[in-house]
């Protein structure tokens, strides 16, 4: 097995004329479209690939640009790009993911990135476009694109990458790699856990992994304020004084963000209102009782059935409750396309009419394979896979617990040897996938490299924040970086990692 020092002498070079016969190229169940050599220079995404594809601008190598097609079924259409360095090719590949919904390209600033540090690296829409219509309706009528969208993509993009790439080449590439958050997440960990072999190593941040169940829960908060208006009215008075509150009580350095839910002790009884306050229907300055149950479901356990069963967890402390939806409109179609049209293939499904004991186990067993849960990296870690999953506490779009939940399966069903497979790092104050007051930039490929490569196991991941000038440790769970009483609480070198 190479070292990553023996790896970068793997570096090849695709000539222009090479490039452009791998169009020639043959590969089953799909196409090459194009092949061309792209000079150095920026690059611009395509608009299809969301509004934050282009914030990094920074000139990119030249390289082989490979546009292929896969079908891997007569509904199929995946479109996928491809980029080999035109010159010192680390020996490696990197496949990106995606957000939300997909249906483009997206990962353009990491495939940027990778390509800078000498790797391959590919991205898929993972079968749909906006051609198919919007978030979920690439899913009407048409199960092999849903197939496509949970896990084949991404498993067709690593299968004709590697090949494209030897063809190129001359030889295979030594480490291949994944890399995504959110919807990303959720598909670095299908992989892990349904195609074993196809990455050395896999980088899920804030997973979606629990796609069903995050947007029923979501949705059915939408359709639960709608059915009781006492409760989001309410709640357009008081979001600020919850978040001022928990802010207040717990952000003991005062950095700005809670370092350590763990550690935060909030009793939201402490800012119920009194009964001499009166009966009005809205307070700015303190819960009223149905407030107060509601908020602590929140950030409790989360949604559950009647008979107690956890839909999704609840939040964070410290992460803000949001000013809850009260319109009497239909829930937010992003998250409700799960329940109409992954769910029920109903474009006109009356939301009025959903209940959450009775509908849900429907929509489980007719879509459930989009869900990303198995516990089981048996596979995953004989073939020396190494998962590295991250996730912000701030994260108000994915609750972080559901991040620590499935750790914490793995845990359960693979016993103490997980560690030399699976790390989980808690990022303070960082809300989804990236931002926020906390300490949200951290180089997280190298310390794959070094995992995978090396053998060295990160215990510990040094994380910045480019705004506030703040730096601090990431730690591998269950472990938190703590104080330790003395100097600038923004210097990382004041902090160590510690069981909480």
């Amino acid at each position: 097995m190479l070292s990553i020092f023996a790896a970068a002498a793997l570096a090849s070079a695709v000539s222009a004329s090479n490039c452009t016969a791998l169009a020639g190229f043959t590969l089953e169940n799909g196409r090459i479209t194009s092949a061309e050599l792209v000079p150095a220079g920026t690059f611009q995404a395509p608009n299809s690939a969301g509004p934050n594809a282009n914030s990094d601008k920074e000139p990119i190598p030249a390289h082989c640009r490979v546009k292929m097609v896969f079908t891997p079924t007569a509904k199929s259409t995946i479109n996928a790009e491809l980029w080999l360095p035109a010159a010192d090719w680390n020996g490696r590949f990197l496949a990106v993911g995606n957000g939300g919904w997909a249906g483009a390209i997206q990962g353009y600033n990491d495939m940027r990135m990778a390509l800078r540090r000498g790797y391959a690296t590919a991205g898929t829409d993972t079968g749909h476009s906006q051609a198919d219509g919007p978030n979920g309706m690439f899913a009407l009528g048409n199960e092999e694109k849903l197939v496509d969208f949970a896990y084949r993509a991404i498993h067709e993009l690593a299968d004709k990458s590697k090949k494209v790439i030897a063809q190129a080449y001359g030889q295979e590439a030594e480490y291949s790699y994944f890399k995504g958050c959110s919807t990303g997440g959720r598909q670095g960990l299908m992989s892990a856990q349904r195609y074993p072999e196809d990455f050395d190593g896999i980088i899920a941040g804030a997973p979606a992994n629990r796609h069903i169940h995050m947007h029923v829960a979501q949705s059915y908060l939408h359709i639960f304020n709608n059915r009781n208006p006492e409760y989001a009215n309410s709640y357009q008075y008081t979001a600020n004084l919850i978040n001022r509150s928990v802010l207040q009580k717990c952000d003991v350095l005062n950095d700005g963000f809670i370092n350590e839910p763990r550690q935060c002790k909030f009793d939201f009884d402490d800012i119920r209102c009194s009964p001499e306050a009166g009966d009005s229907a809205f307070s700015e300055s303190c819960l009223w009782e149905h407030q107060t149950i509601e908020t602590k479901d929140y950030y409790g356990e989360g949604l559950r059935t009647s008979d107690g069963t956890i839909v999704f967890p609840g939040q964070a402390l410290g992460s803000p409750i949001p000013r809850l939806p009260f319109d009497f409109q239909p829930p937010n179609a992003f998250l409700f396309d799960t329940i109409r049209i992954l769910g029920f293939q109903n474009a006109n499904y009356n939301w009025r009419t959903f209940n959450l004991d009775r509908d849900l186990p429907l929509i489980d067993q007719r879509v459930g394979f989009v869900d990303a849960t198995d516990p089981d990296l048996g596979k995953f870690e004989a073939n020396g896979g190494k998962l590295l999953m991250y996730h912000g506490w701030m994260d108000a779009s994915i609750s972080p617990w559901n991040s620590v939940q499935y750790y914490e399966s793995v845990v359960q069903e693979m016993g103490a040897q997980q560690e030399d497979a699976v790390r989980l790092f808690m990022v303070p104050g960082m809300e989804h996938c990236s931002g926020g007051p906390g300490p949200h930039e951290f180089e997280l490929l190298t310390t794959m490299e070094r995992w995978r490569e090396g053998d060295q196991a990160p215990a510990e991941i040094p994380a910045s924040n480019p705004e506030s000038g703040l730096s601090r440790p990431l730690c591998a769970w269950p472990q938190t970086a703590t104080y330790d009483g003395r100097g600038d609480t923004s210097d990382a070198g004041n902090w160590d990692c510690k069981a909480p």
